[in-house]
């Protein structure tokens, strides 16, 4: 499977009064390297395994495989993820035909609020809304796998 998807940061917290859906989310990484990552993800009630692949070189697309697994399953496998899982609370919203995800991040990446939307492919256009802020993709920095390797509270910024 491929995924396509754009990340941006956010200028307010106007998202939470449309999100239609809130969710924690846990997730570890059991592999960060740049080519490969193996997360696992317990978000609300439900666990997931997930493999992505690496970035093209606008940092849209890339693979990425998954599986739904048991919350047993899950919470052991966070015992032997990498250090720093990543907390955080999901708002869903959506905003004409598409879905924007707003993570907003708590513990070692406290502060850090980012909006990512799915596309069916990359140069498709959507609408932007007045909250979303600079766009990051390609932004290493900004990838999960990379906020457990250099948490946003160390970026110094």
């Amino acid at each position: 499977m491929i995924e396509i998807e754009r990340k941006f940061l956010i200028v307010s917290d106007k998202y939470k009064e449309l999100a239609y859906k809130k969710t924690r989310i846990l997730q570890g990484f059991l592999n960060t390297h740049k080519e490969r990552t193996v997360r696992v993800r317990i978000k609300g009630e439900k666990a997931f395994i997930t493999i992505k692949g690496i970035s093209n070189s606008k940092g849209t697309t890339r693979f990425e495989w998954e599986k739904e697994i048991s919350l047993k399953e899950a919470e052991q496998l966070i015992e032997l993820c990498e250090p720093n899982l990543i907390e955080k609370i999901r708002y869903e919203i959506k905003v004409g035909n598409h879905i924007f995800e707003v993570d907003e991040f708590s513990a070692e990446n406290e502060g850090l609020i980012i909006a990512e939307i799915e596309l069916s492919e990359e140069n498709e256009s959507f609408d932007k809304p007045d909250w979303l802020g600079k766009e990051v993709t390609g932004d290493i920095r900004y990838y999960n796998s990379q906020l457990c390797i250099v948490p946003y509270k160390n970026w110094g910024i």
